[in-house]
């Protein structure tokens, strides 16, 4: 178990100041690591501008390093993920806080990015939608809201339901962890500290610990860094594994903007070697589907057979191009 000594040095290189949130000569347990009092940023006040974005850059960088240590759970939990999702379960982060507004973020852009099926990756925040844009505090202490939630979109043994929560406590958090586990779901947790009671309650557990805030409890900085970075690697990974990818390209995008045409057009071309024009005019015959275009000209096929072999290869490129060899 870490232990972390909340003792520390001022930023300026000086004695360190007695102030708010600083717990002098005395190990804490990590189990409530988010609301230590940083020893690196206890006079971070009396800095000048500069020195204090310095500061949280210094801290900031420490995320990175901290999900890159979980990264077997992550990977778990991908492939519980895929082998759920293939068979018609769904995602669903539940969080509330910062926590479910980044939920709410990676679900919402799965659609536009991987043309995910509507409701194939869920976003549930306590308080719900209203949530997104203010702060409604008293609603994540309500475990019931959490397994009201959880009934309102009726999970079920497919699903795999990540709880998302920087302290590893928040009641909604772990009141829609216990209901989705009676109902047969894959229950994992997302925490910044270990141990946790969110931990007690999962069947796998990803814990990057980013250490204490440069303001104290202030969750939505290097905890809130390291839960996006962790839910960016796993829905990519998940939709990497799902064929949402062609190399490196989202050839399952969604081009419902000027941008995302593009983009679009610009992947095909990529992969085939036409014109831009040409990929243009590919792309409108295959009604702006990627995948369909690139099979279209690299296996000389119509769009119906495009989309048979690709359907054949549930979805993925390099076999509906080997199998039309």
């Amino acid at each position: 178990m870490e232990r972390w000594n909340v003792v520390g040095v001022d930023p300026r290189g000086g004695p360190a100041q007695r102030g708010v949130g600083l717990v002098e000569n005395a190990n804490v347990s990590s189990s409530s690591i988010t609301e230590l009092g940083n020893p690196a940023t206890i006079s971070i006040d009396c800095l000048t501008t500069r020195e204090i974005v310095a500061v949280i850059a210094a801290e900031d960088a420490q995320a990175p390093a901290a999900v890159a240590a979980e990264g077997d759970t992550i990977a778990q939990l991908v492939d519980v993920a895929v082998e759920r999702m293939q068979r018609g379960g769904r995602l669903i982060y539940v969080g509330a806080g910062t926590s479910g507004r980044l939920g709410v973020l990676d679900a919402a852009e799965c659609p536009p990015t991987f043309s995910t099926a509507p409701g194939q990756v869920v976003g549930l925040i306590a308080g719900g939608t209203a949530a997104l844009t203010q702060a409604i505090e008293a609603i994540e202490d309500k475990p019931e809201e959490g397994e009201r939630d959880v009934a309102a979109i009726a999970v079920g043994p497919d699903d795999v339901v990540l709880g998302i929560a920087a302290s590893g406590r928040t009641p909604y958090v772990l009141g829609a962890l216990a209901a989705a586990r009676q109902r047969g779901a894959f229950v994992a947790g997302l925490a910044c500290t270990r141990p946790s009671a969110l931990s007690e309650v999962v069947d796998l557990m990803i814990a990057p610990i980013v250490g204490p805030e440069v303001i104290t409890g202030s969750t939505r900085m290097k905890a809130g860094t390291a839960t996006k970075l962790v839910l960016n690697t796993l829905s990519t990974t998940i939709m990497i594994r799902l064929g949402k990818t062609f190399g490196n390209l989202m050839v399952d995008l969604q081009p419902m903007n000027a941008k995302l045409r593009r983009r679009a057009v610009n992947i095909v071309a990529t992969v085939t070697g036409l014109e831009p024009d040409a990929a243009q005019q590919v792309l409108e015959q295959a009604s702006y589907e990627p995948k369909t275009a690139i099979v279209m000209v690299l296996a000389q096929v119509d769009p119906l057979e495009a989309r048979r072999r690709l359907a054949a290869s549930d979805g993925h490129v390099r076999p509906a191009l080997e199998n039309s060899r």
